[in-house]
């Protein structure tokens, strides 16, 4: 909602900054060990099944809560599991969005697999798909089996470097419609996968994901759901490497004097809160064009499949340089959202029992490091690996 940059044009914050540089040690220790993961990749795990792993929790997934468990099963089985305590109740009230970060993550895996010569068998909910929300099922149980001739896929080789980029576009520089086009193709899969940049159909979409973002915000119980994910200053992203990370020396500071609080950020009319709209106005305003996973049919196996169509396009854009960022606030199915949330099916052309599944915009900027990661052994359940 808030980051360094904003608070840094405030008067008081520029003088903070000014004055008290000698007291940088007192923000924490720096963000290597939040993001050892994205390093541990590659590496010799002693198990097919954990070095698949070890890239399949890099996966993109709602407010970064990666909430999958794996018990690894004999010698070449992983049982997959919801940690339930990692859902999103307010914002994602029918696990739908968690359900899609669970398909980002298995196609990773599955492309991790054969990289190392692995075919890997995922069969969906074996116990069963659980509505109106997840339950204690398996997502998925995954076979390993070595193969003589692995089936490779060219984007393995950027899954390391994928990001969401949530970060102001180059509106000086637009998306071509060669660039969507490879994007789409990136994907996977029987849904629907669009996109635009069509000046008129951007500005409207704009518009609709704008009106959306206000609304989460000015909601108390989705506000509050993203507050509490807050992970302020590099210290807290250290003891909780997932959530929405707000860190670096700057945001350590302004924790420590109290500049940036909880209880700030979750009152409407605050300066902090006030900062949030202004940080995230030229952020959706600068979008060059949008992409989409659409579905006939809102169904937990559509869900697994536009996550794993999602992934795809995002490793796809990350080949050709270009930044992806998803817009899921207008997508969300709790009350309030109501209005744009019909507005976008229509303005998009989904039929009475489809759902849009991901919407993101894309565009040009620097990439961002990488997010924070729980290390892949806090993963295991059951198991003696």
């Amino acid at each position: 909602m808030i980051n360094r940059r904003t608070l840094l044009i405030t008067g008081g914050a520029a003088a903070l900054i000014g004055g008290v540089g000698v007291i940088s040690a007192a923000n924490g220790p720096g963000l290597a060990k939040a993001r050892a993961p994205w390093k541990q990749a590659g590496e010799s795990l002693g198990d097919p099944r954990l070095a698949a792993l070890a890239y399949a929790i890099l996966a993109p997934n709602p407010h970064n809560r990666q909430p999958w468990q794996f018990d690894l099963v004999g010698e070449d089985r992983i049982d997959v599991y919801v940690d339930l305590e990692r859902r999103l109740p307010y914002t994602d009230p029918f696990d739908r969005q968690i359900t899609i970060g669970f398909g980002c993550m298995l196609e990773l895996l599955r492309i991790a697999a054969a990289e190392r010569g692995y075919h890997a068998e995922i069969t969906p909910f074996p116990d069963g798909q659980a509505y109106p929300r997840l339950n204690g099922n398996r997502i998925a149980q995954v076979r390993f089996s070595e193969v003589a001739t692995p089936d490779r896929d060219p984007l393995f080789a950027s899954i390391l470097e994928r990001r969401s980029t949530k970060e102001p576009y180059d509106t000086g520089r637009p998306v071509e419609q060669g660039a969507i086009n490879g994007i789409i193709a990136g994907g996977a899969g029987t849904l629907e996968i669009g996109g635009t940049i069509d000046p008129a159909q951007r500005d409207r979409i704009i518009a609709l994901a704008w009106q959306g973002f206000e609304i989460e915000l000015a909601t108390d119980l989705t506000r509050r759901e993203s507050v509490d994910l807050m992970r302020i200053g590099n210290r807290e992203i250290v003891e909780n490497p997932d959530g929405i990370d707000m860190g670096g020396i700057q945001m350590g500071l302004f924790k420590m004097t109290g500049i940036v609080n909880r209880k700030d950020l979750d009152t409407p009319g605050s300066m902090a809160y006030n900062e949030g709209l202004k940080m995230y106005d030229p952020i959706i305003h600068s979008a060059q064009g949008f992409v989409w996973v659409k579905a006939e049919e809102n169904t937990r196996l559509s869900q697994l499949e536009a996550g794993q169509a999602w992934v795809r396009m995002n490793l796809a854009a990350q080949q050709n340089g270009i930044c992806v960022h998803p817009l899921s606030q207008v997508l969300q199915e709790f009350p309030e959202m109501a209005e744009p949330y019909e507005a976008i099916r229509t303005e998009l052309n989904v039929g009475s029992n489809g759902v849009i599944h991901m919407l993101g915009r894309v565009g040009y900027t620097k990439f961002p490091a990488a997010s924070p990661r729980w290390p892949i052994e806090s993963k295991l359940i059951n198991s003696a690996a």
